[in-house]
C-alpha cells in the first residue's frame, strides 16, 4: 500500500467514524422520547443523511409526527408541520402576500412566507391536499424551491419532507400521482408496538415528568455528513446488482421474475436505482465501510421499491403486496448469482 493510498483509507475510516458517531448521537437523543421502531427512525435518519423525503404510512397513534419533531429538535432545524386538509390552497403552505400597515400610516404589500420554508416539514396526511396543492409540495421536494408569482425562494439545506398517510381511511382522500411518489426516497410503514414497549409508552406520555429533546448537532453538520455519504465509491459489482434489481420489477424485463410478469404494470424507474445506492451508501457508513456491498442494496430495496412498483387489479385480488413483488425479484437474482 503507497503512503497514498493509506492516508486515503485512513481518511475514509476516520469519516465513516465520525458519521457513525453523529447518527448513534441523534439516533440516541430521539429514543429519550420515542419508544422502539427502531427500523422506522433509521429510516427516517437514514433519509435526512442521504438528502432525500420519506413517506410514512400507519394507523394513527403510532407516533409519526412525534417521530419527526424529535428529528427537529435533536439537529437542531428549523422544524413546520402542515396538516392538510382538502379545501387547503397552495398559497397556504407556500406563503403570500399580505397588506401590512407602515410607520406613515400607508399600507404595503408583504410577503409572508408559509409552512414550506423549514428544514424539516411534516406534511400530515398528505393525501387529504388537492393535486393543486400536492403539486406546489412537489415543486418544493424536488427543486429545493417554491414560485409564488414571480417570486422564486431557494430552501435552506438540509431539506426534507415527511410525509405521512393513513392506509386504511380512503373518504376525503386524493391518492399521490406515481410521479409524486417516486421523489420519495422511502417509504416506511409502521406497525404497531411490541408488547414489551407499551409500559415505557404509556410512562412517558402520561406520567409528570417531560422529556425534553436536546440538539446534538446542527444543519451545518447534516449538510458536511452528506458529502461523506456521496463519497462512498460504489464497486462496479454492487452498481450492477441495483441496475438489475431495479429491471427485476419491470414486465418483460430478463430478470423479471414470473410473479413481476404477472402482477406489475409498472416498475421502478432510474430514480430508484439512485436511491438504491443512496440509501447502501448510508448502510454502509453505518457498519464501518467504505464501499456499498451487494447485502447493502438488498436491504434497502423494499423501504425504496415498495411505493414504486404499482401493481395491477390481479394482484390486488390476489393480495399480492409490492413488498412480495420485491421480495422476488431480489431472490430471483440471488439465485441468479
Amino acid at each position: 500500500m503507497t503512503p497514498t493510498t493509506e492516508a486515503t483509507s485512513k481518511e475514509a475510516r476516520e469519516s465513516a467514524a465520525r458519521f457513525q458517531s453523529v447518527y448513534t448521537n441523534i439516533k440516541q437523543e430521539i429514543g429519550r422520547m420515542m419508544v422502539g421502531q427502531d427500523r422506522v427512525v433509521d429510516g427516517v435518519l437514514t433519509a435526512l443523511f442521504a438528502g432525500g423525503h420519506v413517506l410514512l404510512e400507519g394507523v394513527p397513534g403510532l407516533g409519526k409526527t412525534m417521530l419527526v419533531r424529535c428529528l427537529g429538535e435533536a439537529v437542531d432545524l428549523n422544524f413546520s408541520r402542515i396538516q392538510f386538509t382538502p379545501d387547503m390552497m397552495p398559497a397556504d403552505i407556500q406563503g403570500t402576500q399580505v397588506l401590512v400597515e407602515g410607520e406613515g400610516g400607508g399600507h404595503d404589500l408583504e410577503f409572508r412566507e408559509g409552512p414550506l420554508v423549514a428544514n424539516v416539514v411534516l406534511a400530515d396526511e398528505i393525501n387529504r391536499a388537492t393535486p393543486k396543492t400536492q403539486s406546489a409540495l412537489l415543486e418544493a421536494m424536488q427543486e429545493r424551491q417554491i414560485t409564488v408569482g414571480r417570486r422564486t425562494i431557494k430552501l435552506d439545506e438540509p431539506y426534507c419532507v415527511m410525509a405521512t398517510q393513513n392506509p386504511v381511511e380512503q373518504e376525503g382522500t386524493y391518492p399521490l400521482p406515481e410521479a409524486q411518489l417516486d421523489r420519495f426516497l422511502l417509504k416506511l410503514i409502521i406497525g404497531y408496538p411490541q408488547e414489551s414497549d407499551y409500559d415505557a409508552i404509556l410512562d412517558r406520555t402520561t406520567g409528570k415528568a417531560e422529556v425534553k429533546i436536546n440538539p446534538v448537532s446542527t444543519g451545518a453538520e447534516i449538510n458536511e455528513l452528506r458529502g461523506v455519504v456521496r463519497d462512498v465509491p460504489v464497486p462496479a459489482q454492487a452498481k450492477q446488482h441495483a441496475i438489475r434489481l431495479i429491471m427485476g420489477t419491470q414486465p418483460g424485463s430478463d430478470y423479471a421474475p414470473d410473479l413481476v410478469n404477472e402482477y406489475v404494470s409498472l416498475g421502478a424507474s432510474p430514480r430508484g436505482a439512485q436511491a438504491l445506492l443512496l440509501v447502501g451508501k448510508v448502510r454502509a457508513l453505518l457498519d464501518g465501510r467504505f464501499s456499498v456491498s451487494t447485502a447493502d442494496i438488498d436491504a434497502a430495496a423494499a423501504d425504496v421499491l415498495r411505493h414504486r412498483v404499482m401493481l395491477n387489479f390481479h394482484a390486488m385480488s390476489d393480495s399480492i403486496t409490492a413488498d412480495s413483488i420485491v421480495d422476488a425479484v431480489v431472490a430471483k437474482l440471488k439465485t441468479a448469482n
